[in-house]
């Protein structure tokens, strides 16, 4: 059977989304490698599915599937295309909606823009709930990394990460320390490793090595992390600027208890259908 999608970018983060409320699809881990092949399928860093809601205060259920197949908790850049493809499918009349993912709710908000604002919750900072292995909650945490010991920060934002400091995001060892963090035995789900450029109080720069993907030019749920981190570590002000490869971002956390608010774009690239036997 063929299958509609539409392919979808947030700050260069792509995604393939697609329908399962006016027709059920069943997603497996091979289907949705295929899919994600830049070679042999549509190519993605995610496949976010949209479904009927299970929660009766939601309007509708959101799933994420990394491009290996894994199903992950969250994506910040994929909440905010799935918010927009939603209105632009005609599934959704509001700029408001409610989405259910695998950790609970998040509320959106479509703006007059290309941008959408999210309500991504409170941060999740006891280590047993990111789940990370340290028995004592601190703004930094030293991490052995081979010969080398790493001072990082360790936040969920539904999904966990962690955050490194670094002096200049352009020269900072992504791709060599990046496998070796997102494996690291002391967080037994792997983890989204951050590396964050400190500019001033309001502006950073940063780059993010994501469970099961590699580099990404965007991660919002990474840009929520190191903003937390930052406010906790008295790096940044309530309201930060956040620089990715793929565009820009802004955070905003007000503390201990308060939810993390993104906004960023969301933007339709194009519509198609994946053929028979290609799925």
């Amino acid at each position: 059977m063929s299958l509609a999608f539409t392919k979808m970018q947030g700050l260069g983060n792509d995604f393939v989304v697609l329908d399962g409320i006016t027709c059920a699809l069943d997603m497996t881990p091979e289907r949705v490698r295929r899919m994600a092949d830049r070679r042999y399928g549509i190519g993605c860093d995610q496949v976010l599915l949209a479904e009927p809601a299970h929660a009766p205060e939601a309007d509708f259920r959101y799933r994420i599937w990394n491009a290996d197949g894994a199903e992950v908790e969250h994506c910040g850049n994929g909440v905010r295309c799935m918010a927009r493809f939603l209105r632009d499918q005609g599934l959704s009349a509001s700029d408001r909606m409610t989405l259910e993912t695998m950790n609970g709710l998040t509320h959106v908000e479509l703006m007059t823009d290309d941008r959408v604002r999210v309500d991504m919750g409170p941060p999740v900072l006891t280590p047993s709930d990111i789940p990370f292995l340290a028995t004592t909650q601190r703004p930094l945490y030293s991490l052995s990394v081979g010969h080398q010991q790493l001072e990082v920060a360790a936040v969920s934002m539904g999904n966990p990460h962690l955050v490194l400091r670094v002096d200049d995001a352009d020269t900072a060892p992504v791709a060599r320390l990046g496998p070796r963090l997102e494996g690291h035995p002391d967080f037994p789900n792997r983890v989204n490793a951050g590396f964050l450029q400190v500019l001033g109080r309001d502006h950073a720069r940063l780059r993010v090595y994501e469970r099961g993907v590699g580099e990404t030019l965007a991660c919002g749920t990474g840009a929520c992390a190191a903003v937390v981190a930052g406010v906790l570590n008295d790096w940044f002000d309530a309201r930060v600027t956040v620089d990715l490869p793929g565009g820009r971002l802004v955070i905003h956390w007000a503390g201990t208890g308060e939810p993390v608010w993104m906004t960023g774009p969301a933007v339709p690239v194009f519509e198609g259908i994946m053929a028979a036997g290609a799925e």
